[in-house]
């Protein structure tokens, strides 16, 4: 295992705040993701279902967690199914988990194996009035493909027809929002191997490198780091691709005068950062870059400092176009008269130069499953990304940090990262000799 695995305490207490919240008489079944085909007889890299891990700990597909609170059977209040090894899956593959594995990772102690789920399970549904069953509730996701979720509650429709079935993703939308002291110590490990790239890119840029050799320099630290890789598709945007916002090409030169927008993050653990720099690719900023950097960062600054408990992500947002149009101002590409009243409005000036929201949670996904409503409360984690994109000037700058929020003022995770102008001018003009 390439991270420190987080202790199976952790997840048993994200059980018990799951089952606080189920119904009477309740039983839930949670799925692991599938292992997903490529091509031929390639699959994709494995990733976890994030809820599934949340619960369980368990990184591995074919596994399925059933919790039953009320079971009148003590021993079968939570059961976790999977997979039996198979001697020749082991020779091509290697060794998947033990049940004493399995008891070990996740803390459930009645651990069986998948051929024996189907009479076990049919006897706790008889035994229960309502399932709960998981599914991808993220506003941002959309897909024809059917989860092993959503295939195994259409099996559980036919099947049992006159139980009452409910969607566990409001319950896991409330409980993952709040990050455990365990979770904050994954994502700060996840800042500290991010940051360990960006101070790799800042000694490795030079104008006449493509793109992609800046990425991978990102990848390969992160891999000498222990991640298990990128968090999403990382941002390689060199001149005018700058103001592309979800630009993953990375195929273009990097050139002499043009800046450099960053935006990646590893993830460690199942648990990511999200981390965005603008540098100048020479390594000096430009007068109008600077200008433009340091309006960013001021208003980074301000947005940072009230996110607070009771505070909502709409009003960081209004305040955030409020602050980047008087930056425009500034910038002479604004006049005081496109300045609103009410930035509740949309198609507001600003938005030609600021057109994304100011903050989204982070955690175990970069967009993290969470309910954008509600205001801010100690334990959230979100990411605060302030930018101006001027297209005409192929001039793009966003900056980023991972903040949380505690009863006591923000706490920004990526602190250490260099962020200043300067700073970075210093680090880039004291390259090491590679």
């Amino acid at each position: 295992m390439r991270y420190n695995a987080l202790h199976p305490a952790t997840f048993k207490q994200n059980r018990i705040r799951f089952t606080r919240e189920m119904r009477p008489d309740s039983i839930a079944i949670f799925q692991s993701n599938d292992a997903m085909p490529r091509n031929g007889d390639q699959f994709f890299p494995y990733r976890q279902n994030s809820d599934f891990f949340y619960l369980s700990g368990i990184d591995q597909p074919e596994s399925v967690l059933v919790l039953f609170p009320d079971s009148p059977k003590e021993g079968l209040k939570e059961v976790l199914f999977v997979r039996k090894a198979d001697e020749k899956r082991m020779i091509w593959e290697g060794p998947t988990y033990s049940k004493e594995d399995c008891r070990s990772i996740s803390g459930v102690k009645r651990v069986m194996w998948l051929s024996e789920m189907e009479g076990l399970l049919q006897q706790m549904i008889h035994q229960a009035k309502r399932i709960y069953i998981n599914g991808n509730e993220n506003d941002r996701f959309s897909t024809e493909i059917k989860s092993r979720d959503q295939r195994y509650y259409e099996y559980l429709k036919e099947k049992y027809p006159f139980h009452k079935y409910h969607r566990a993703q409001p319950i896991l939308r409330r409980l993952r929002m709040i990050k455990s002291p365990a979770e904050i110590e994954a994502m700060l490990k996840a800042c500290q191997i991010t940051a360990k790239a960006f101070d790799r890119v800042l000694q490795t840029i030079e104008p006449g490198q493509p793109e992609y050799v800046v990425e991978g320099e990102i990848i390969s630290t992160f891999i000498k780091e222990g991640a298990s890789g990128h968090a999403y598709s990382p941002i390689v945007a060199s001149g005018s691709s700058s103001c592309i916002l979800h630009y993953v090409h990375n195929d273009q030169m990097c050139k002499d005068g043009d800046l450099l927008l960053l935006d990646f993050g590893c993830e460690y653990g199942h648990y990511a950062a999200d981390l965005t720099r603008t540098i100048p690719v020479n390594g000096q900023y430009t007068s109008r870059q600077r200008q433009v950097y340091q309006a960013v960062l001021r208003v980074l600054r301000e947005i940072r400092d009230i996110m607070v408990p009771g505070n909502t992500i709409e009003e960081l947002n209004q305040e955030a176009g409020r602050l980047i149009s008087h930056a425009l101002v500034d910038l002479d590409l604004l006049d005081k008269s496109d300045i609103p009243h009410d930035f509740t409005k949309p198609n507001l000036p600003h938005q030609k130069f600021f057109m994304h929201g100011v903050c989204h949670h982070i955690g175990m996904d970069v967009h993290d499953l969470s309910d954008r409503n509600l205001p801010l409360q100690s334990g959230m984690v979100l990411t605060c990304e302030p930018g101006i994109y001027i297209q005409n000037e192929d001039l793009g700058v966003r900056i980023e940090n991972n903040i949380l929020v505690t009863d006591n003022g923000p706490v920004d995770m990526m602190k250490d990262i260099p962020i200043e102008c300067d700073e970075i001018e210093t680090i880039m003009h004291e390259k090491a000799v590679i």
